[in-house]
C-alpha cells in the first residue's frame, strides 16, 4: 500500500504529456487553428524536387551545373540522414511514454556533476547522428533535463556514435579517434557545467519542466510496477508513433531547410578549394571554423571532411575544430534550442561558450599533436 500513491502519481503522467506537447505547439493551439508552416512545406517541396532530380538525374540538369550540384547534394544528404531521423523519432516516441521521474532518475539531478557525467555518457553511447540526437535532446529538455545536461548531451553525441567511431578509426586511426572523443567529452562537460551555473545565477532561463524526484523514489521497483500496468498493444505503439512524428516535426523542418541551404552553398562554393586554406596555422584554424559554421553538414558528412583536413592538410587540430565547431555553431541546433527553451539567449550561448574552448583545444593540438 505504501507504494500505491507513487504508482498512481506515475500513471497520472500520461495525461500530462499532451499538455507538455501543446506547449511546444503553443502558436497553433493558442489560436485554435493550425497555421500553415511555410518553412516546413516550402523546404519539404524544395528538397523533394531536388531529391527526385538527384535520383533520376535527367540529362537536362547536366546543362545547369549548379542545379546538378544542388540535386546531388539533396539526394546525398537525405540518403545519409534519413535513418538517423527515423531512429530519433522512435526514441522520441518512446520517451513520450516514459514518465518524467524515470528520465530524471536515469540522467541524475540537473545542475550536478554526476548529472552532467550521465548526460555526456548517454550522448557518447547513443548511436545516432546529429539530426536524430536533436530530437532526443529536445524531448529530454521537455521531460525535465537541465540546460547543462541537454548541452552536454548534444556536444558529446553527434559524431561519437558507435558507427561513426568505427568510421573515424578507419579514416584517422585509433589514437586520434580516442583523443577526439575524450576532448569532446571534456568540452561537453565544461560547457554543460557553465550553462548550469548561469542558470543558477539566473543569467539563463531555468527549465520549467524540471521535476523533483521524491526522496523514496525507487527506480526498479517503480519500473516493475509501471510495466505491470502498461498494455503493450496496438494502441500503445500507435500512440508512440504518432507522438514521435508530431514531436519531431520541429526538428525536421529545420533539417529540410538545412539541406536546401547546404545545396545552395555547395553550388556556390567548391569544397575542394578550401583544402589549401586548412593548414595548421591560426588563419587556417579560423577559416576551418568559418567553413564549419556556414557549411551545414550532417555528422556523416563532417567526419570524412575532418579526416581529409587531418590527413591532407596535416592539421589535426583543424580537423577536431571542424567536427566540434560544426556542432556548436550549427544554426539548426541553435534554432531548435531557441524553439525548445523559448529563449534566444540560451541558444546563442551555445556557440558563445563552446567556440572559444574549441579554438583553444584545436590550437594546442596543432602545436603539440
Amino acid at each position: 500500500m505504501a507504494h500505491k500513491p507513487s504508482c498512481c502519481h506515475i500513471e497520472e503522467e500520461k495525461p500530462k504529456a499532451p499538455s507538455c506537447h501543446s506547449d511546444g505547439g503553443h502558436q497553433s493551439h493558442g489560436h485554435h487553428k493550425k497555421r500553415f508552416d511555410v518553412l516546413f512545406w516550402g523546404s519539404f517541396l524544395g528538397v523533394t524536387l531536388l531529391f527526385v532530380l538527384g535520383v533520376f538525374s535527367p540529362n537536362e540538369i547536366t546543362t545547369y551545373p549548379w542545379l546538378e550540384t544542388m540535386a546531388h547534394t539533396a539526394h546525398h544528404m537525405v540518403h545519409a540522414m534519413w535513418w538517423g531521423v527515423v531512429i530519433g523519432a522512435i526514441f522520441v516516441g518512446l520517451l513520450s511514454k516514459v514518465p518524467r521521474e524515470f528520465i530524471m532518475s536515469m540522467l541524475g539531478k540537473g545542475g550536478t556533476v554526476s548529472g552532467l557525467l550521465r548526460a555526456t555518457g548517454a550522448g557518447v553511447l547513443l548511436d545516432l547522428c546529429s539530426h536524430g540526437i536533436l530530437m532526443v535532446a529536445t524531448k529530454l529538455y521537455e521531460r525535465g533535463a537541465s540546460a547543462g545536461q541537454v548541452i552536454a548531451f548534444l556536444l558529446a553525441s553527434p559524431w561519437n556514435s558507435f558507427s561513426l567511431t568505427l568510421v573515424l578509426i578507419g579514416l584517422i586511426g585509433l589514437k586520434w579517434t580516442v583523443a577526439f572523443i575524450v576532448l569532446s567529452m571534456i568540452i561537453a562537460l565544461v560547457t554543460g557545467w557553465i550553462f548550469d551555473r548561469l542558470v543558477a545565477r539566473k543569467v539563463l532561463p531555468a527549465n520549467h519542466n524540471e521535476v523533483s524526484l521524491p526522496d523514496d523514489f525507487q527506480f526498479w521497483q517503480e519500473a516493475k510496477t509501471r510495466m505491470k500496468h502498461t498494455r503493450f498493444n496496438l494502441t500503445f505503439f500507435k500512440e508512440m508513433v504518432i507522438s514521435g512524428v508530431k514531436d519531431s516535426k520541429m526538428v525536421v523542418r529545420w533539417l529540410l531547410f538545412g539541406i536546401l541551404l547546404a545545396a545552395v552553398l555547395r553550388a556556390v562554393l567548391d569544397p575542394s578549394q578550401f583544402e589549401q586554406f586548412f593548414g595548421p596555422t591560426f588563419i587556417g584554424l579560423i577559416i576551418t571554423v568559418f567553413v564549419a559554421t556556414v557549411l551545414e553538414v550532417c555528422s556523416e558528412g563532417s567526419t570524412p571532411i575532418a579526416a581529409d583536413i587531418l590527413t591532407r592538410a596535416k592539421a589535426p587540430g583543424n580537423g577536431f575544430a571542424f567536427l566540434m565547431a560544426g556542432v556548436a555553431t550549427d544554426y539548426t541546433e541553435i534554432m531548435i534550442l531557441k524553439d525548445t527553451a523559448k529563449s534566444w539567449k540560451l541558444a546563442l550561448f551555445l556557440p558563445l561558450i563552446t567556440v572559444p574552448q574549441v579554438l583553444l583545444v584545436a590550437w594546442l593540438i596543432n602545436i603539440y599533436g
